[in-house]
């Protein structure tokens, strides 16, 4: 089956998460992504191994391409990388593109189908612009943190949140212009902010702003839609989420032995329910403590409530229906042996789009892509000895 994106070459210029997660996107769909790495290390998620987990996480599928574009040699190199490109990714600060003269006035000259993708936290102008920016920092700019941390509970928890919206924002942009090329044959340039991205994935908390006037509290949404985590007698945790249909209700408390919270006047209606969510959650977690998280299940299933256990990834993995799904895959590479990795969460036609390969190594490709692009074995090696590329 063909994949969406053969043919359409990628070169990413990026480190960390959000600008490598819009490679990982593109090359889910099947696009050709070379990683354009520095010859000290490459992206620092490598680590000090060269292949950390971390950035094992968002460059399945990649070549890598070690290449110093500081020098005069290297310049010339990415410049014919850039003329026989579709996409070109990078997350530098801005400025620094323009300053090794590979901002967008520049490579549209070199190839004007090319499409130019940046990632910045706060955009190219404006009082931020030069702000170094990081996750929490556009999670906290943005007014995401708002919804999960306060002043009584200040401890930022859980993944990067901020970086991974933002390559999915920017990826979509980039789909977006690769089907405006088709119809113009020309390309264009995006640009995406970490605390943009961010602001709009807040829809329904700033919608629910618009209205009121008050930033929504972390407790508004799972109030109004009556979520829950719930311990077990066997101390694991069970989600239910009602929302608002009656029947999700109604199946709740028809399972737990004795129930009176139907007849209970603080929640004998949604309304009172989101009013008194808390008191209703501390009533809720009594009886759950009496049986254990396989028994809640079981009758939560057979009563057709919205549930799932809290699973850690061990128990995800485990999980009948994630298996039955073909979620994880493991590759082979010739190098650093097995890796596991998430495949590509859609069908097409009932198939995943690629079945990917392995990340890559430091520099694993660069031969191949450079001859590719019509250097000679030769020319290779001399860019070798002079340290341009490894």
């Amino acid at each position: 089956m063909p994949k969406p994106l053969d043919g359409v070459i990628v070169l990413e210029t990026a480190s960390f998460v959000s600008g490598p997660y819009v490679g990982q996107l593109l090359a889910d769909l099947g696009a050709d992504v070379i990683k354009i790495e520095n010859l000290k290390g490459g992206d620092p998620f490598r680590g000090v191994d060269g292949y950390a987990s971390d950035f094992q996480s968002y460059n399945p599928g990649k070549r890598s391409v070690a290449l110093d574009i500081t020098t005069a040699a290297g310049a010339d190199v990415m410049r014919k990388l850039i003329a026989k490109a579709d996409v070109l990714v990078h997350n530098f600060r801005p400025g620094v593109m323009e300053r090794l003269d590979f901002g967008w006035d520049k490579v549209s000259a070199l190839n004007d189908r090319l499409i130019y993708c940046t990632l910045t936290g706060f955009g190219h102008d404006g009082p931020y612009q030069h702000r170094p920016s990081y996750d929490s920092v556009a999670g906290a700019l943005s007014g995401f943190l708002s919804q999960y941390v306060s002043a009584d509970d200040t401890q930022i928890k859980g993944p990067a949140v901020a970086d991974a919206i933002t390559g999915l924002y920017a990826c979509y942009g980039v789909l977006g212009a690769l089907v405006e090329r088709g119809r113009t044959g020309r390309g264009c340039r995006i640009d995406s902010t970490m605390v943009e991205s961010m602001i709009a994935f807040l829809r329904q908390p700033y919608a629910s702003f618009f209205a009121s006037g008050n930033t929504p509290s972390p407790l508004e949404r799972p109030s109004f839609s009556s979520c829950f985590a719930l311990t077990c007698s066997d101390g694991k945790l069970l989600a239910i989420h009602i929302s608002s249909p009656q029947k999700f209700w109604e199946g709740l408390v028809s399972v737990i032995p004795g129930c009176k919270l139907c007849t209970d006047p603080r929640c004998d209606s949604r309304p009172k329910r989101i009013a008194n969510f808390v008191a209703l959650t501390e009533e809720l977690s009594k009886p759950f403590r009496l049986k254990t998280r396989a028994e809640w299940m079981t009758l939560l299933d057979t009563a057709d409530v919205p549930f799932a256990p809290v699973n850690d990834f061990a128990e995800v993995m485990a999980d009948p229906q994630i298996r039955h799904l073909g979620t994880f895959a493991r590759y082979e590479h010739p190098v650093r042996g097995t890796v596991d990795v998430i495949r590509p969460p859609l069908l097409l036609d009932g198939c995943r789009p690629v079945e990917g390969k392995a990340p890559p190594m430091l520099g694993e490709h660069t031969d191949e892509v450079l001859m590719a692009a019509g250097f000679g074995q030769d020319e290779v090696a001399a860019l070798r000895a002079k340290k341009v590329v490894a």
